[in-house]
């Protein structure tokens, strides 16, 4: 009961030298929550990014192009003999014919190429294609080579299957890595903007605690003359801390609210693949808990620092 009891009373002790501050808490918890902005922000932008590369892998693959008059049975093979390679994530595979109705139903608006089209007497103009997607974009050029085998790509009378293999690959290998080293460097910005800003925090708090504990010196003697215990003199400076870290995340969440509401259409819009927004709403529980857990600590190191230099019990 007795600890209970102490336990309230430091808590009340706590806010009130919270409150007693003033303008010195205020800079507190102004640079604790540019401090979980940037980290909030670094969380959602990794998200975004993430999200964005792994669009982009998706679009990148080969298709291969197949000779006409190919007996499909052969083109089974060729897909069964590439499925099995350790780089390949998947092997689709669309007949002349599909490929056809699907080019149809593209340019159904298009009157002039379907006459075209009927204009062949039947014959398909289009080929049989293999689209092949990679697990990693870094990992098209030993499929091609595969590919480019004779002994891989022939039918049984020792003939070719392939017509064409397509070429993007190289570029599009490029501008993935490129984003790769984008993202990263963006990243690894946003961590040196975190890490500074939070050492910022802990300094502007540090001389918060130490200057609540100058203001508070009679009482501090006060209780050690009716016999109070080192942690209980040590307990409201430690709460302080707690709540400049607590109170900071509940504003940086409240903030990202408007903020991912507004910038989500620019982001979809521009990566096209992940709604900020409702990545925040539904990410919310991990995203306060982190931004609290980050606030907390920060707000217990910077009194433990003001407490262990200033407050001699």
């Amino acid at each position: 009961m007795t600890f209970f009891l102490n336990l309230q009373r430091i808590i009340k002790s706590g806010f009130i030298a919270f409150w007693r501050t003033g303008t010195v808490s205020l800079a507190s918890l102004l640079v604790f929550t540019v401090t979980l902005l940037v980290i909030g922000g670094l969380l959602l932008g990794t998200a975004v990014f993430d999200a964005a590369l792994t669009q982009i892998k998706g679009k990148v693959d080969i298709t291969v192009y197949i000779l006409p008059g190919t007996p499909e049975t052969d083109i089974l093979n060729l897909q069964k003999s590439i499925e099995q390679l350790p780089e390949v994530k998947q092997v689709i595979y669309r007949s002349d014919d599909e490929v056809l109705a699907e080019f149809k139903e593209t340019h159904a608006n298009n009157s002039l190429i379907l006459q075209s089209i009927d204009e062949l007497d039947g014959e398909n103009p289009l080929r049989a294609e293999l689209n092949i997607q990679a697990k990693d974009p870094r990992e098209l050029a030993s499929i091609e080579t595969f590919l480019t085998n004779k002994s891989i790509i022939s039918r049984n009378d020792g003939t070719g299957i392939i017509e064409k293999i397509n070429s993007e690959n190289e570029k599009n290998k490029e501008a993935i890595e490129r984003f790769i080293a984008f993202t990263d460097s963006v990243e690894a910005l946003g961590l040196y903007v975190a890490i500074f800003t939070a050492l910022v925090a802990v300094l502007v708090t540090f001389n918060t605690i130490r200057l609540a504990i100058y203001t508070s010196k009679e009482e501090i003697s006060i209780m050690k003359l009716v016999g109070a215990s080192d942690n209980y003199v040590r307990g409201p400076f430690i709460v302080e801390g707690i709540m400049y870290g607590l109170f900071s995340a509940l504003i940086t969440l409240a903030l990202l609210y408007p903020i991912t509401k507004w910038i989500s259409p620019v982001t979809k819009n521009f990566f096209g693949s992940i709604n900020l927004f409702e990545y925040y709403i539904a990410n919310f529980p991990v995203l306060f808990l982190t931004l609290v857990g980050v606030g907390v600590v920060l707000g217990v190191v910077s009194s433990l620092f003001a407490i262990r230099r200033y407050l001699k019990v």
